[in-house]
């Protein structure tokens, strides 16, 4: 009913914001895969909340528990389980919105849907429950890792309109993480973080953008029709609460450029590799990937939940105002980076072994 995501390396995510706890069942990890657990752990802080000034302030450690499908730092073959237990559960920060729908949150919706919703903190719809992304995607990291070498990451680009300089073939994590708006752009993060604490001193909010390089893909990922490695790539980001927008390679600025200039031209290469001269394309074609690096970005709105006071309406239909309380990030940016880099390395761990099945009989 919507909670799982995958086809071969498939995940299913349970829980909600202010229950027990949250976590994730993994199917399909292949056997005999030596897991780095600290690793696992380390996305896992570097999603959580009250990590720095511009997040919120809920304190939560994050821990996370692998219940099934591991031994002695090995994997099984059989459905791994990893839980994390809420600890700060606040659940009379949300005692008015039981009553009033949260302007452009999920409130409403769910109610017209469902009839019934776990409205503290949004249920299913908080970024709470992208924990159990994060512990799955760490595992996808760590097998692309292992069999290919592929590398993924995703930084802030933009907050407001306040927008970074990167260099894409050059950034790493250690300029991502040296940070706390992760933003590698040194100077352009200062302004960030000044901009994230004036507006969340004002009550409100902002959005922005993350973009997202996988270095050394393999080649040959994807499907020619209903499976295009960037459709599953952004269904998979755009299923991350606040998402807005999805773009690969020149994405909407391509629709500018004449084929002439838009063409990645093929260059010959002595390996035997597929290579070409730019990127465009950001290393999908016919929705496979050519080897080149996957170039992707993802819009995320500003958050939904804000102290100011607003117009709407309650579950009667009938007109009120809401001046939210409780604990939101005045920003999900650069909590959400680790996020998009789950989802990125969850969908290319599944068509990984999907091509393995179809295509490497013979």
């Amino acid at each position: 009913m919507g909670s799982s995501f995958g086809t071969l390396f498939r995940i299913s995510t349970f829980g909600e914001s202010h229950g027990g706890g949250v976590g994730v069942i993994l199917e399909g990890c292949p056997p005999r895969l030596e897991l780095n657990m600290p690793a696992i752990q380390a996305e896992l802080d570097r999603r959580k909340p009250g990590q720095s000034k511009i997040t919120t302030p809920r304190k939560e450690v994050d821990q996370v528990e692998i219940l099934s499908g591991v031994m002695d730092g090995m994997t099984l073959g059989t459905p791994i389980a990893m839980v994390v237990r809420n600890k700060d559960q606040r659940p009379q920060d949300y005692q008015e919105m039981e009553v009033a729908f949260r302007p452009s949150h999920a409130d409403a919706t769910y109610q017209a849907k469902y009839g019934i919703q776990a409205r503290s903190g949004g249920g299913r719809a908080s970024a709470r429950e992208t924990i159990g992304r994060v512990a799955a995607g760490a595992i996808a990291r760590q097998l692309l890792s292992k069999v290919h070498g592929t590398e993924v990451v995703a930084w802030v680009r933009r907050i407001h309109d306040l927008e970074a300089k990167v260099d894409i073939n050059a950034v790493n994590r250690e300029a991502v993480e040296a940070n706390i708006v992760r933003c590698p752009d040194a100077a352009m993060a200062d302004q960030m973080i000044e901009r994230i604490e004036a507006i969340g001193r004002e009550g409100d909010s902002c959005g922005g953008l993350i973009e997202c390089v996988v270095r050394r893909p393999p080649v040959g990922l994807g499907m020619p029709v209903f499976d295009k490695l960037e459709a599953d790539l952004a269904k998979a980001v755009m299923s991350l609460p606040a998402t807005k927008g999805f773009e690969i390679g020149s994405g909407f600025a391509g629709t500018q450029l004449k084929g002439s200039e838009h063409n990645d031209a093929f260059l010959p290469s002595e390996e035997g590799r597929l290579r070409t001269a730019t990127n465009n394309s950001g290393g999908i074609q016919g929705g496979i990937s050519n080897g080149e690096p996957i170039v992707i970005r993802v819009a995320f709105k500003p958050t939904a939940t804000i102290r100011k006071e607003q117009q709407t309406i309650n579950d009667r239909g009938q007109a009120t105002t809401l001046a939210a309380k409780g604990r939101h990030d005045p920003c999900v940016l650069p909590r959400a980076v680790p996020m998009v880099e789950a989802m990125v390395n969850l969908v290319l761990a599944d068509h990984l072994l999907r091509q393995q099945g179809q295509c490497s009989l013979w």
